[in-house]
């Protein structure tokens, strides 16, 4: 996955605890390209990796902006960001990924929670230079919290502010019951916002994204082996490990950023073996296929897997 190295151009306020940050080249060379839905890997001084939605223009090749919520309980990411990071600060980031593309639809439902406004702006974007029909409604603690006011007043009553301490919670049984046949519905924000559209949708009309893994009850885990196809290695991973964790162990070359199973760095071809998937990405019908794994959390139903690698 390529890398690349960006500066800081600007560091806006955009609501109690939510600064954005726009990436420019140092050279003022263009960005590669991405679609609404997308995110980017930014490389901690540390090393630690943490992904953040585009949530500016698509059609701006010549700036990336995203948006970092300060998080209190958090790993120290978004603490750094918001306390080390200037204009002219330089930055490594990967290339756009797409885990959370914006798929054909007569119309659409977008619902957000709080900083997942971010991967819905640029979908909203997109969707009113289409012509397509869509609603946001989009719910937060407090008005001071819910960022981008601005940006989302120019799109009139197809957005519905919800701030919690005026109004409560966000009306998903008015919004959700019946979902139009034709209609897609997009929502990120925090996990009981989730689960709560979970229940409310078919998974067929469903599209999310999850800042943090979704709890999955699993049996015990069990030794496995990996056969890497490729490269022509066979690895043993014992129950205590990962996938990831072995070939990792084992020298082999893998990718990853979350290991969580949130972010798709690690996704990984299969080309024999029953998955037993365990990742907060892929949808049912992905599963159902089983082309794909996230090595990073999930593990097989067989006694081995060949890998694509």
């Amino acid at each position: 996955m390529i890398s690349a190295i960006v500066r800081i151009r600007s560091i806006s306020y955009e609501a109690e605890g939510v600064l954005s940050f726009v990436l420019i080249d140092p050279a003022g060379a263009p960005l590669p390209p991405w679609e609404p839905g997308a995110h980017v890997d930014v490389v901690l001084p540390d090393g630690v990796v943490r992904q953040y939605s585009l949530c500016g223009d698509p059609g701006d090749r010549d700036s990336y902006r995203i948006a970092v919520l300060l998080e209190e309980q958090g790993r120290g990411g978004s603490a750094w960001l918001h306390e080390k990071v200037r204009p002219g600060t330089l930055l490594e980031i990967r290339e756009p990924r797409n885990n959370f593309p914006l798929a054909a639809a007569d119309r659409y439902v977008l619902i957000a929670g709080g900083i997942g406004i971010t991967p819905l702006l640029p979908m909203m974007r997109e969707l009113d230079r289409r012509g397509a029909a869509w609603q946001l409604h989009y719910g937060g603690r407090s008005a001071a919290r819910m960022a981008f006011a601005g940006e989302l007043a120019a799109y009139g009553e197809r957005v519905r502010r919800y701030p919690q301490d005026e109004c409560g919670l966000i009306p998903l049984a008015e919004i959700l019951d019946p979902v139009a046949t034709g209609t897609l519905v997009y929502c990120c924000g925090p996990e009981p916002l989730l689960d709560a559209v979970e229940k409310s949708c078919a998974p067929d009309v469903l599209r999310v994204e999850r800042f943090h893994p979704r709890e999955i009850e699993t049996g015990p885990d069990r030794p496995m082996t990996v056969v890497l196809r490729r490269s022509g290695r066979t690895i043993e991973v014992p129950a205590e490990e990962t996938v990831l964790d072995a070939l990792e162990r084992a020298g082999a070359d893998v990718l990853w950023s979350c290991r969580e199973g949130t972010c798709a760095t690690c996704e990984t071809p299969v080309l024999e073996g029953e998955i037993d998937h365990r990742d907060s990405i892929l949808t049912p019908q992905e599963r159902e296929s089983g082309e794909t794994m996230m090595i990073c959390v999930s593990r097989a139903r067989t006694d081995r897997l060949v890998l694509d690698a």
